[in-house]
């Protein structure tokens, strides 16, 4: 095994700047948290991560059972925030999935935000993004944070437009086969 360090931006953003909710799609409609549906979450998050950088830097999330346990950890922490939590749903087929918690210092931290490879770039992880956004902004946050890799430039690029700016640059430590 050999050690392989991953960039990741820890990115914030002012909530007061959040824009209003965006309708879905013709077609798509929201799916808010409940018990009942953590296992489409977890669903979602493997078809979303499975392939991905992400599922070598946390294992977890190449794997259903992995992605089941995560969702149950998420969902049972003490900072939980349901009214950030979201699916999205088109006819009877999950398609993406967020997470929201409280982080140590009170702000919005965005969990696992995942949309299926077979519907992006229609705008759906914008919409998902705003909607869980403005969960934390009801619930009385002024800030909101989310890590992500450096190299899913896709999505540091999605952060970036809607207002999120780099506050701190981490190194995640892997094992590696050699």
């Amino acid at each position: 095994m050999s050690i392989a360090y991953y960039k990741r931006f820890r990115m914030e953003i002012d909530l007061e700047f959040v824009s209003a909710p965006i309708p879905l799609p013709a077609g798509y409609r929201w799916v808010s948290w409940d018990w009942s549906v953590l296992e489409y979450h977890a669903w979602v998050k493997f078809c979303c991560f499975r392939t991905e950088l992400d599922a070598r830097i946390f294992p977890c999330l190449g794997e259903h059972d992995g992605c089941i346990q995560l969702m149950r950890d998420i969902a049972s922490r003490r900072g939980f925030v349901p009214e950030a939590t979201w699916l999205i749903a088109r006819g009877d087929d999950y398609v993406g999935t967020v997470q929201g918690v409280i982080d140590y210092s009170g702000m919005g931290m965005i969990q696992n935000l995942g949309i299926v490879p077979e519907v992006r770039n229609l705008g759906l992880g914008t919409t998902l993004l705003i909607q869980s956004l403005n969960g934390f902004r009801r619930c009385g946050m002024n800030r909101g944070m989310l890590e992500v890799t450096a190299d899913n430039i896709g999505a540091v690029r999605l952060y970036r437009r809607l207002g999120f700016r780099r506050a701190r640059t981490l190194y995640r430590a892997v094992d590696e086969p050699k």
